[in-house]
């Protein structure tokens, strides 16, 4: 069974202080999905800039508290041969997908053939999984505030391409205040105008388990699926469990 998990985002986060706020039911889920006492966890933090504050913020959670054995694949401080990178991705369980500037990150994927190794990863039955920019990748494209990261004041979202094992285009932090800013919303609207099919719609505190062709949520928040039709902006909440194609 082929398995990629979506975290729409952090309820609540403070790189600083090596925390990060994914409700713990999120991370034991996907831990447990690997069927192994210690599954080996690979993080990948390129949309952070492999930022240490946010890598020990992670091992604080999967190494620490849930006693995995973890390993760091670093794309920007750290310059590894592609040799070096199937090694990790091979060694791995349960590939993690850091959050961060997703169009940075999958540049420097795509440049590097990291891109072409994951969807091997994904044929090869790794779990997939990530959060924000790290959710963003396994789908067709996102709707991301990528331009942000190199202009403070820039409130334009956009439309990243991903690495499209998912059909269609995702909007991670969905409903959230913390990082809506009234702006994510508004951008969400503008994309989808000029875009064909549906938007899946994932809130901070909450994860979509993908299973070949079904779903199931795990989280409090209610996921949505937003689409226009006829000019028309259209939303619904989707079920629980469901089938995903």
């Amino acid at each position: 069974m082929k398995t990629i998990v979506a975290i729409g985002g952090y309820e609540d986060e403070d790189v600083k202080a090596h925390t990060f706020g994914t409700p713990l039911a999120i991370d034991r889920a996907i831990v447990d999905l690997a069927g192994k006492k210690t599954p080996k966890v690979l993080f990948i933090p390129t949309a952070s800039s492999d930022s240490v504050g946010y890598v020990e913020a992670w091992l604080k959670n999967y190494r620490d508290k849930l006693g995995c054995s973890t390993d760091v694949l670093r794309l920007i401080q750290e310059k590894p041969t592609l040799k070096e990178v199937q090694a990790k991705l091979d060694w791995a369980d349960v590939i993690y997908v850091g959050g961060g500037n997703t169009l940075k990150m999958m540049k420097k994927w795509r440049r590097l053939g990291v891109d072409k190794m994951l969807r091997r990863a994904y044929a090869d039955g790794k779990i997939l999984c990530g959060v924000s920019a790290g959710s963003i990748c396994w789908f067709e494209y996102g709707i991301s505030d990528s331009l942000h990261f190199y202009d403070a004041k820039e409130t334009k979202y956009i439309k990243v391409r991903g690495l499209g094992i998912l059909k269609g285009i995702h909007n991670p932090h969905f409903g959230s205040e913390r990082e809506d800013c009234k702006y994510r919303t508004k951008g969400m609207k503008e994309v989808m105008q000029r875009s064909r099919g549906k938007c899946f719609g994932i809130p901070d505190g909450c994860a979509v388990i993908f299973q070949d062709k079904s779903y199931r949520v795990i989280g409090k928040p209610e996921i949505s699926e937003v689409w226009y039709e006829k000019g028309k902006y259209q939303e619904k909440t989707l079920a629980r469990v469901g089938t995903f194609i």
